[in-house]
This record gives structure tokens, sequence and C-alpha cells, in this order.
């Protein structure tokens, strides 16, 4: 099969284009790599060392005989797309290529509106090119749990049944997203499931939960192909930042209560997931959602969890609550259903001490690489 990884060279993009490449796919890496320009921007880096995305792939090729193509530009020059399309002619089309972090977009107007353009109207690019010179090509576009918010109801897989003055519809779920990067998540599946509709397109949502940790099989053949650990206040996740204050000898930050319930996978799951959307592709005109994630846990979980772990290890971190940074509920009701993946063939990589361990004893060993004032909020909702 001939896949596109667009944002190949980011977190989950990067080891989804290798595990593709493993399996056999014709895979090639569009990506603009404007995320390595934001480590730039907010004087942040990865705890892990990251190798240029050319040295990445011929590092993969050298050890696997396996070619990775890649194309360096950017989703919202439709000529530059095209021409993807053109030389490539994909199969199925994964669309990693988009400003992921909800703190990056609330920072001030200039980021919001950043993240609005480049995430939609990007989106909106890709599916005219598929329109224009793919009809067939499928798109896998990664939307994120975060759209649905936290209702007080159960949050079922894309769609719900709704009965309203004696009459039945089954109607996209409602959607309460917490920041404007969700929002453009949000604004995404709208268009999706519009192209579906008028023109016939292929699509599957994936509404990806919290990703956690770092290596996959294929990462782990060398360190020319490292995958990133971030760890600041705008795109470390809580738990990769309280291993990292774990292992600097920082408070383990916790936003407010704790309360707040999020969903989780490991990023071995990433990975799978997109292979069974690649396998089982959407039909012609379906608009298609999974929610992707295996666990989910509160963030005063995630804190003390990875506090007993910290301390197995000989270290001694304290739980210090904060003021929360975001307006969102502290303590709320999450369940949420994930049937479809696990029905065909996901078996989930669950979150154990063991994998705790790993991500720490890696963030230990490049302690020296972490900048100490990053790895506390500085970006606010109000």
């Amino acid at each position: 099969m001939k896949i596109i990884v667009a944002g190949g060279d980011g977190f989950c993009g990067w080891p989804t284009a290798l595990y593709l490449s493993k399996q056999g796919h014709e895979v090639s890496i569009v990506d603009n790599l404007v995320r390595r320009k934001m480590d730039e921007e907010l004087h942040s880096n990865s705890v892990t060392p990251i190798a240029s995305l050319e040295e990445r792939v011929a590092k993969w090729k050298e050890l696997t005989g396996k070619e990775i193509k890649t194309f360096i530009g950017d989703l919202n020059h439709y000529d530059f797309l095209r021409e993807v399309f053109k030389q490539t002619n994909p199969d199925a089309f994964v669309h990693f290529a988009e400003q992921r972090s909800a703190p990056y977009s609330m920072i001030d107007r200039e980021h919001a509106v950043f993240t609005q353009s480049n995430n939609v109207i990007g989106n909106l690019n890709v599916l005219f090119a598929i329109k224009e010179l793919a009809p067939d090509c499928h798109l896998i576009k990664l939307g994120t749990m975060g759209e649905y918010g936290a209702p007080n109801i159960d949050i079922e897989e894309g769609y719900i049944e709704i009965e309203h003055n004696g009459r039945k519809d089954k109607l996209p779920y409602p959607k309460q997203p917490g920041s404007f990067y969700h929002l453009s998540k949000v604004h995404d599946s709208h268009n999706i499931m519009f192209a579906c509709k008028i023109w016939g397109i292929r699509a599957t949502d994936l509404n990806q939960g919290i990703v956690y940790g770092l290596h996959t099989d294929e990462t782990e053949l060398h360190p020319i192909l490292n995958n990133r650990l971030d760890y600041d206040g705008v795109f470390g996740t809580a738990l990769n930042r309280f291993l990292i204050q774990s292992a600097i000898g920082h408070d383990l930050t916790v936003y407010g209560a704790g309360g707040q319930t999020r969903s989780f996978l490991n990023i071995k799951d990433t990975v799978r997931c997109i292979e069974i959307a690649a396998n089982n592709p959407a039909e012609k005109g379906e608009f298609r959602v999974f929610n992707q994630f295996t666990e989910y846990f509160s963030v005063k979980e995630l804190a003390e969890r990875t506090k007993r772990v910290a301390e197995e290890m000989g270290l001694s971190p304290k739980i210090a609550n904060i003021e929360n940074p975001r307006i969102e509920a502290e303590e709320h009701y999450y369940h949420a259903v994930n049937t479809n993946l696990r029905d065909l063939g996901l078996e989930p990589n669950l979150l154990t001490d063991e994998v705790l361990k790993e991500i720490l004893n890696v963030a230990l060993d490049n302690k020296d690489r972490v900048i100490k004032e990053n790895v506390l909020p500085q970006v606010t909702w109000k």
C-alpha cells in the first residue's frame, strides 16, 4: 500500500512511518519541520536528542534496506500538496500534520489564529487533493478525545442516537472543546464529514487520547531513530512532566484538585491503530469515527503512580497542587466507549510500572538536557 504520513517527523508520525515501512508499505513523509522551529521559539527541547529528518530516514534505510521518501513542505500550500499526490498516488493519507498543543493555541491571538488556520486550511487542502487526484484514497485523520470535553453522560464513538419530541435520529456526538486547538479539530471533523457526504470520500477520524511512552520496536533500533520526549508546559503531557520532574528533583505539579480525567494510550498502540485503520478502510462516502484510547486516569492518579514508581527507584518526589492555568472542571464524570478498534484486533499495551520506569530511566540519563524553568506552566486560559 502507498501511504503518506503527513507530520511524519513528529512524536506520533515518526514511529508510525517506521512501523508502516517495516510492514512492507511504501511510505512517504510530508512535513514542514515547524515543530522543530517551535522548540526554538519556546526556548525548549526534547529530553531525548533528536537527529535531523534526513539523518533519520538515511539510518532507517541503512538498517532495514527500506526507503522512506520525504517531502518538505506545508499542507497549506496547495500546489506543493498537489505535486506530492501526483508523485505518490497514495492509497491512504495519514494526517498528523497539525499544531497539536492546547497551551500553544492559548498563548495569544497570533497563536490561536495560527493553530486554526494551519489545522483547518491544511485539512481542507487534503480533502480537495483527495477529491481531485486520488478519489479512492482513504483519509486517516488524527482527531482528539478532547473534542468531546467531559460531558455528564457516556462518550460514544462519534455518533449518538437521540430521541426528541417523539422522534429519533443518529447524530454526531455533541462537542465541548476546551481550547482553540481542540476547536480546530472539531472544525476538521465537520469538514471531513461534509466532504464524505458530497464527494464520496472515505475517511476514518481517530479521536486519540493522550499518548504516553517513548520507544517502539523500530525507534529502539538505533539512537538516530529516537522519538521525542517533551516535558515543557506547552507540549509536555502531564505524565511526561511528572516523570521529568521526578528525574530533576522537582515537585510533581498537579493542576488544581487533580480530578481532571482523560483517556490515554501507549505510542505502540498509536502505530498499531493506524495500521488497523489502513488495513480496514472506511467505505466510499463513509465518515467513520473511532475513539483511540485504552485506559483513562485522573491527573492526581498519574501523579501518585509516578511518585510511587520514582520512590521505588530511589528518588523522593513530592506532589504539589498548583493553581490551574486552564479553565476546566477539576472533578467530573468520565466514561468513554472504545470498542471499534478492539473489535478490529487492537491488543492494548497498558500503563504498567515497567513502562513508567523505562521513561523515567531515559529522563534520568538525559536530565542534563532539561531546561528546568520550562516545567512549570506559563500559559493561562484567562
